[in-house]
């Protein structure tokens, strides 16, 4: 039994090394995977441009420019978008935002990170599933995580948020929910390709009213429904 672990441990530190070396080759001659949303090229610039539908059922959107701390935060490479869907059964809107990494895997964080960070906990998490229609239909898995935080308000009074956060990761052919997941799929394909897939981190956040959440996740999904074939890649690759 002893030598069986030292075997494991011995052939799990070779891995990591043979990772490390082609990361290291990759940084100096990278080979990159094709995304597996619909992206294009920038002319003059290292990231792509990605286009997230304007609208979407009964939903209209605004476009959000790319904020001061993900320019300043992370890689050059990375590929961002964001878009504000409101529709008029609800003043609540539903934030879509894309990540897409380029040759450096750090542009795309542990959301449980990124949501505490900016004061929301994640109390609530598991694993759904969303229908998406189109000429090949297919079933997507999601995490939907129910969060909340407290908030000061200037006045000087405390304020409860609510809310539902949905997120998932995509590459070309290759999709899962989970964060930890998509670096094992990653580590994985790099070793036996030596190539880096290029993922893309798409979540969709809305805030509620306490004891609201699994109607805005109801809400939600319409939406993430309507909206993915519009620029997300099916399983077969194909629009």
């Amino acid at each position: 039994m002893k030598n069986q672990k030292w075997i494991l441990l011995f052939a799990g530190l070779a891995m990591i090394a043979i990772a490390a070396g082609l990361l290291t080759a990759l940084k100096q001659h990278p080979r990159l995977g094709q995304p597996g949303i619909r992206a294009t090229p920038i002319p003059g610039s290292v990231a792509m441009k990605i286009e997230l539908p304007a609208g979407v059922l009964d939903f209209i959107s605004t476009n959000v420019p790319e904020p001061a701390v993900v320019l300043g935060y992370l890689p050059k490479d990375t590929s961002y978008a964001e878009r504000l869907y409101k529709s008029a059964d609800s003043e609540i809107p539903i934030e879509g935002t894309v990540v897409l990494m380029g040759t450096d895997r750090t542009s795309i964080h542990n959301a449980d990170y990124c949501l505490r960070g900016q004061g929301l906990d994640p109390y609530a998490k598991s694993i759904a599933t969303i229908p998406i229609g189109g000429p090949e239909p297919y079933t997507l898995p999601v995490s939907e995580w129910k969060v909340a935080g407290t908030f000061q308000q200037p006045g000087g009074q405390s304020e409860k948020v609510s809310g539902v956060y949905v997120f998932w990761f995509v590459a070309d052919g290759d999709e899962t929910p989970s964060h930890f997941k998509m670096l094992e799929k990653f580590a994985m394909h790099l070793l036996r390709t030596s190539m880096m897939q290029r993922w893309a981190y798409i979540s969709y956040f809305s805030e509620c009213e306490p004891g609201q959440e699994d109607a805005t996740f109801e809400r939600m999904k319409k939406m993430i429904a309507a909206s993915v074939p519009e620029f997300q890649l099916s399983p077969a690759g194909k629009f």
